[in-house]
Parts: structure tokens; sequence; C-alpha cells
């Protein structure tokens, strides 16, 4: 027994270094040169947290519409004059899909969520987003680290049958809908450091691995 708990204390001390590691040492290292954006022009863009979960948000404007046509094509109100933004999240396909709420946490999709699953994509469509706020972090980047985020987001989904569909008969409302994507979900390759990766692709500097949104938000605040 007492080996037993001498285990379980090394395996819990040794994953809290790991995410004070991940935290406090930078990704990449080193600080981007800026690039020479002679017009100034830049994209806002949010992260969005919860206590287990972080999402981006992009503008939805004429180019975003044009780089995500099928949000329109299967019904999502990205045209409704108060639509805003577009959000943005990854994360494992039982947990992600069968969870709307805690109240309706089942086993499988916990256990799944804490093993292996597949992967998909959630996509919301919102209106104003209040800022500032303790769940939400903005940052303006360039135009070159903008297409990378989108180019990202975009390859984050998987076809199906030659083209991006939603899932079937899935989504929390009238706004969302869930997508294939592409990876496989674990405890230590999550929603979180999906989000941590497009943020790099955008140009910020995030921990070396950021499994939760606290150490996420943390690091996007030391570094940015």
């Amino acid at each position: 027994m007492r080996r037993a708990l001498r285990w379980l204390a090394a395996v819990v001390l040794a994953a809290g270094l790991a995410v004070v590691a991940g935290t406090f040492v930078p990704r990449p290292l080193w600080p981007a040169a800026k690039a020479d954006t002679v017009t100034g022009e830049t994209h806002r863009i949010l992260v969005l947290a919860n206590p287990i979960h972080t999402d981006i948000a992009i503008p939805i404007d004429a180019e975003t519409l044009a780089r995500f046509p099928f949000l329109a094509e299967i019904g999502m109100p990205v045209t409704h004059p108060n639509a805003r933004w577009l959000v943005f999240g990854w994360g494992g396909r039982a947990f992600y899909i069968e969870t709307p709420a805690w109240s309706e946490l089942k086993p499988m999709p916990l256990f799944k969520g804490l093993t292996l699953d597949r992967s998909v994509i959630h996509a919301d469509v919102a209106g104003d987003i209040i800022e500032p706020s303790d769940h939400v972090a903005g940052f303006e980047i360039g135009p070159d680290e903008y297409e990378r985020l989108l180019s990202f987001i975009e390859a984050s989904f998987t076809p199906m049958n030659g083209r991006i569909e939603a899932i079937p008969d899935t989504g929390y409302g009238q706004n969302d809908r869930f997508f294939e994507a592409n990876g496989w979900f674990s405890a230590a390759v999550g929603c979180n450091t999906w989000t941590a990766k497009a943020l790099r692709e955008a140009g910020l500097r995030t921990g070396w691995w950021n499994p939760l949104p606290v150490s996420l938000s943390a690091s996007l605040t030391l570094y940015n």
C-alpha cells in the first residue's frame, strides 16, 4: 500500500512539475522577428477560456466567410446581422459532443477523454464578446500571421466524401456544429495544446506544453 502511494505521489509530482515547466518555458524559446507591416494592418483574435477548455475566435468578415464557406452552406448563421465572431475549438469526439454541460457527464466519454479518442472541431457563431474579461484575451496579429492561423484551422478539418460536412445531429444549439478533425485526442495532447499550437502559428508565444487553460493563459500573459 505504501509503495502504491509513493508511486502515486511521484506521478502527481512529475505531472505538476511538467505543467509548471510547460508554462514557464516559452515556445519558441526566442521571440520571432516582427514582420515589417508598412500599412499597419492587423487582425484581432480572441482566446476564450473556461476551467477546462479554450477556443479561438476570429472576426466574421468577407475573408473568413470565403475561407470557411461550408459553414454557411450547412445553415450556420454566419451572415446574421448580429454575428461577429467565428469560434473554433478542437477536442475529443465522445466527451466534446456528449457533454454540453457538466450535469450531462457520462462515464464512457469521460474515460475516452482521459485516455485516447478521435478528435472533432467545434465551430460556433457568436455575437459581441465583452472585453476585457477574466475569460477572454485579445491579441492583434499581422496579416501573414493571420493567414497562417486560418490555414492551421482549415487544415484541422477532415473532409468527408471529398468535402467538409458537419457530423449529423451534433451541436449544442442552433448556432454551432461539430466536424471530423485530424489527429487523436488524449490527456497529454488535448484541446488546449491545439489552441496553443494555433496561436504559435499566429506568431504568439505560449508555454512549451499547455494542457490546461490556466497554464496557457499564464504563458500568453508572460510572453506576449
